[in-house]
């Protein structure tokens, strides 16, 4: 059976294998494609990537993942098909300089607390897109919490004393650049939006497609499936995998079928 998880993230974002050990994940999933969509980069997609998809059997697809803000709200966007452009390439550099920014504002809040995390512990952001899921992991190898969502709920969540929102872009210009890269855009886990005033203000935007299967959510996809219907969008699907730091979520856990890759991607 054809499945496809077009929502994973590798270590060049915030996901605990590479790039080559998706592939190989997928391959023994018995998945049929994969996009990776790390948050805010397209590193991940180099020549020998293709190459071992290709050797594997595995249809790669290129994406990503775009964090924005709409009313205050965190929004994510997912980006298929894009190209390689110099305009989002630039965008990325923005997000990546965002991030760094972010994060050293959450440090000095973690050292008003009196923990202290040199930015250097988190690693070399010219490597991989570095965000919270990196300062939570130090927390949790430290020992000041117990696990990563502890940390997200003590710490570094929305609303909790070390959360910084930071400079942040709207879901519009994010849906533009996406196309302007010859991509298709779509909306992230709706599943996680609990506000319907804010649903309501992105089915008004030109998004072409929504992420209807995703994670665990099985028991919501009749709903967005049937959002995507009225709204003559796109259908898209996938796991969220990140690794290690989500174990309870697997890599194929949701998919999306071959009709509805076809549509996004072509030959699929």
């Amino acid at each position: 059976m054809y499945r496809a998880d077009l929502h994973c993230h590798s270590t060049c974002s915030d996901g605990t294998c590479t790039p080559s050990e998706l592939l190989l994940l997928a391959k023994e999933g018995g998945l049929s494609a994969l996009s990776i969509t790390d948050h805010d980069t397209l590193n991940a997609y180099t020549d020998s990537l293709f190459e071992e998809a290709a050797s594997m059997g595995i249809k790669l697809f290129v994406g990503v993942e775009f964090s924005t803000r709409h009313k205050e709200f965190p929004i994510h966007l997912l980006g298929y098909g894009v190209q390689k452009t110099p305009e989002i390439l630039a965008f990325c550099e923005k997000h990546q300089e965002r991030r760094l920014n972010r994060n050293r504002a959450i440090l000095e809040k973690l050292r008003c607390l009196s923990i202290i995390i040199e930015e250097e512990e988190l690693g070399n952001p010219s490597d991989r897109t570095v965000g919270r899921p990196h300062i939570a992991k130090i927390l949790f190898d430290r020992g000041i919490v117990s696990s990563i969502q502890e940390a997200f709920d003590r710490f570094l969540g929305e609303k909790k004393p070390c959360f910084e929102p930071g400079v942040s872009f709207t879901p519009e210009e994010t849906i533009h650049i996406i196309h302007r890269a010859r991509g298709k855009a779509f909306i992230a886990h709706p599943h996680l939006i609990q506000k319907g005033a804010i649903l309501k203000d992105l089915i008004e935007m030109p998004f072409d497609g929504i992420e209807c299967y995703y994670g665990r959510y099985h028991h919501h996809e009749k709903k967005w499936l049937q959002l995507a219907q009225e709204k003559g969008w796109l259908v898209s699907g996938g796991s969220d995998f990140h690794g290690a730091v989500k174990p309870h979520i697997t890599l194929g856990c949701s998919w999306a079928p071959e009709e509805e890759v076809r549509k996004i991607f072509g030959d699929a």
